[in-house]
C-alpha cells in the first residue's frame, strides 16, 4: 500500500441520502490504513470503492452516535472473515466501553483476529508505532466525542547533490543513516553534512462538535483537516442547538490553525447542493473542498 490518499466512504450525518452514505473516512498513509468513524454500510462502501477492507490497520471512533459507529461490528467481522494477521487497533471514548463491546460482540462468530483496544479517558498522547504518533482530544457534542490528530514520525531526508558530491550511493546511504557517519575516499562524512530532518505531517479529524477555540490548537499546522460542517451558516441556530458546526466555522478553524487543506463533511440530509458549503468555506479559507462519497484526495 504505497498510496497517500483520503477516500470518502460516506459523507452524510445522521440520516443517509440517496447519494450520501453514513460517514466513513479511510486514510492510506505510510503503508497503513486508518479508518475513521465507520457508519452503517461501511463494509459495502469498500466494495463500491474497489478497496480491500484488509488494508485497515487502525479504526477510530469519535463517539457512539449511530452514524459514526454502526459499521464497526461488521468491519471487524469482515476483517475476521478475511483472516487478517495484523493487529487491528481500535480507539474510542472509554466512557462508552459497553457500546464498543455491544458492537464488537453484537452477533455470534468465532473471533480469530487480534483486536487491540485503546479506550481513551483524557486528552493527549494515545499511542505510537513505527509510523505514527496518535493524539486524542475531547470536544463538545453532548456525549463524549473525540477529535484525533495523527502525526507521522520525523524523517531523515538527504540532499541528493551533497550525496553525489561525496560519492555516497546505494547501500552506503543506508549505512550512513544507520551509523551516523561513513568513511568515503579517506574522508569522514557525517549524517548531518548531507541530510536534514523533515518534520512529520499531521492529519486531523474533527467529527461532531460545536465550535470551540480548542479546535484551533488541535488542528494547528495540519496537512489536512477533515472537519464536520453539518449546516450552512444560515442554519447556525440548528448547529448551536444540536452541537454541530457550520461550513463557515470549519473554515475559521482551518484558517486560524494554519491548516493546509480543509475537507468539509457530515452534511445534513436537508442539503442537496454541496457546492454551497464549498462556497461558504472558501470565502474564509480558500483551500476548502467538500467530501463526496468515493471522492479521493491525494496528499504528499
Amino acid at each position: 500500500m504505497s498510496d497517500k490518499d483520503i477516500i470518502i466512504l460516506g459523507s452524510s450525518s445522521q440520516q443517509p441520502t440517496r447519494n450520501r452514505n453514513h460517514g466513513a473516512y479511510l486514510i492510506r498513509w505510510n503503508e497503513k490504513g486508518l479508518l475513521f468513524d465507520p457508519g452503517e454500510g461501511t463494509q459495502r462502501q469498500f466494495i463500491y470503492a474497489n478497496i480491500a477492507p484488509t488494508c485497515v490497520n487502525k479504526i477510530f471512533v469519535s463517539h457512539f452516535h449511530g452514524d459514526h459507529c454502526l459499521g464497526l461490528g461488521s468491519m471487524l467481522m469482515r476483517l475476521n472473515l478475511d483472516k487478517v494477521t495484523h493487529p487491528i487497533d481500535c480507539y474510542y471514548p472509554k466512557s462508552h466501553q459497553k457500546n464498543f463491546d455491544y458492537l464488537r460482540y453484537g452477533c455470534v462468530y468465532h473471533e480469530i483476529i487480534n483486536v487491540v483496544e485503546h479506550p481513551i479517558a483524557t486528552d493527549g498522547f494515545v499511542d505510537q508505532d513505527e509510523k505514527f504518533t496518535i493524539e486524542a482530544f475531547f470536544v463538545e457534542h453532548g456525549i463524549d466525542s473525540i477529535a484525533y490528530r495523527v502525526t507521522e514520525k520525523d524523517r531523515i531526508k538527504f540532499y541528493k547533490d551533497k550525496l553525489k558530491k561525496f560519492n555516497i550511493f546505494g547501500p552506503n546511504v543506508r549505512l550512513l543513516e544507520e551509523k551516523g557517519e561513513i568513511k568515503i575516499d579517506n574522508k569522514i562524512i557525517k549524517l548531518e553534512d548531507v541530510s536534514f530532518i523533515k518534520k512529520g505531517d499531521s492529519i486531523v479529524v474533527i467529527l461532531d462538535t460545536r465550535y470551540i477555540d480548542k479546535l484551533i490548537d488541535i488542528a494547528k499546522d495540519a496537512k489536512v483537516l477533515i472537519c464536520e460542517s453539518t449546516f450552512l451558516d444560515e442554519q447556525k441556530d440548528l448547529a448551536t442547538k444540536y452541537m454541530h458546526m457550520t461550513a463557515k466555522e470549519a473554515a475559521i478553524v482551518a484558517k486560524k490553525a494554519n491548516a493546509k487543506k480543509l475537507i468539509l463533511t457530515h452534511f445534513s440530509a436537508r442539503y442537496n447542493d454541496l457546492t454551497l458549503f464549498e462556497k461558504e468555506a472558501r470565502a474564509i479559507f480558500e483551500n476548502s473542498f467538500v467530501a463526496e462519497d468515493f471522492k479521493r484526495f491525494k496528499f504528499s
